[in-house]
């Protein structure tokens, strides 16, 4: 395991935003609310900030240790061993949707006879390599892919503001059936994904070269990327109307095409598959990472001892989906019905645990 003074604060809000990016600008997260859609993602951006305070507020007070160490602490040696199993899990599978996704986004547009199987590999071995270095090589990437993402992002909404293509009258009227359905499409779902998932960090702020969290660049990365996704759906449903952006797999795929009038620029959707390989390629090997952290600290070998054996679990269990329609429907069904479980029921009750303790030793 890696030195936690390899990994910067800085370093902390570039995978915070390239991590909370991933492929979700792409989506037209909070669908059901139609034209309402951005307001779904303001408040799913709101309840995940307040559950960020909270895992923040647990790391602080145990600042050296990361989510493993803290179960075990405050738990109990046997439960917390076992929720920190459960974890590694959690973090497996999470990864494991994420090596699919890749594999069918390359078969779909890059390389179709190309065997998935092969792609896939392909991408487990690059993860495997940077976690078998550490730490270190892992949150040096967001420096040099963030700036490259955010480049294409600001290059593709310039080009779709400039032919035209945005028409803002098709967000209105604003909650033409109340406020109740934008509540129900944002929970649990939209903060399960992707604003739930900052209980990866749990296991990473523990690197921080200062003990504790790196509060001030944590929240201001928070929330830029919360108003950066908030206006790639307004940006989604302005281009394509809520009824086409909500059928639509990939509506920023969709709504970058209607681009091809420009007849100087070919092929710009490559430029989306390449954003959205880069977001699936670095949250897959977070959660990669957060597995193979995990398993390290509850049988006490090396990181680098459980690279291979986790990495070949992830590989061999994104072949159990039949088809990408399966992938995509435990994802959206199943998958988000248990996120809520890990990402708030447990901290909460780890929170509780703390306060509690903290409360015995007063009165003692």
């Amino acid at each position: 395991m890696q030195k936690k003074d390899q990994v910067s604060a800085l370093q902390f809000s570039f995978m915070i935003m390239l991590f909370e990016i991933g492929s979700t600008p792409l989506f037209l997260l909070g669908s059901k609310a139609k034209q309402d859609s951005w307001l779904v993602m303001c408040i799913g951006s709101a309840a995940g900030f307040i559950l960020l305070l909270l895992l923040m507020w647990i790391q602080q007070r145990s600042p050296d240790s990361s989510l493993i160490g803290m179960l075990q602490a405050h738990l109990g040696r046997i439960a917390g061993s076992a929720l920190g199993g459960i974890y590694s899990l959690y973090f497996a599978y999470e990864s494991m949707r994420n090596v699919r996704d890749l594999g069918e986004l390359t078969a779909m547009s890059l390389l179709p006879k190309t065997p998935m199987a092969i792609t896939m590999l392909i991408f487990i071995s690059i993860a495997l390599y940077a976690i078998w270095k550490g730490a270190e090589v892992i949150f040096l990437l967001p420096e040099v892919l963030l700036p490259l993402l955010l480049f294409f992002y600001v290059l593709l909404i310039l080009l779709l503001g400039i032919m035209g293509s945005l028409d803002f009258s098709r967000l209105t009227p604003v909650l033409d059936d109340g406020l109740l359905p934008v509540i129900q499409a944002a929970l649990p779902e939209v903060v399960s994904f992707p604003f739930g998932q900052m209980i990866v960090f749990l296991m990473l702020w523990s690197l921080w070269d200062t003990p504790g969290v790196p509060v001030k660049n944590t929240i201001t990365a928070y929330i830029l990327i919360s108003i950066f996704l908030i206006f790639m759906n307004v940006l989604n449903v302005a281009v394509l109307g809520p009824t086409v952006a909500g059928f639509s797999e990939l509506p920023f795929l969709k709504a970058v095409r209607t681009l091809s009038i420009l007849k100087f620029i070919e092929r710009l959707d490559i430029l989306v598959t390449i954003q959205l390989f880069i977001g699936l390629l670095i949250k897959m090997m977070l959660f990669f990472y957060c597995s193979v952290k995990a398993v390290a600290e509850l049988t006490g070998k090396s990181a680098k001892w459980w690279c291979f054996p986790v990495g070949a679990v992830i590989y061999g269990a994104s072949f159990l989906e039949r088809d990408y329609t399966q992938h995509i429907a435990i994802g959206l069904g199943p998958s988000l019905k248990i996120d809520p479980i890990f990402q708030a029921g447990i901290p909460l009750l780890l929170a509780v645990s703390i306060l509690l303790r903290r409360r015995s030793k007063h009165s003692a």
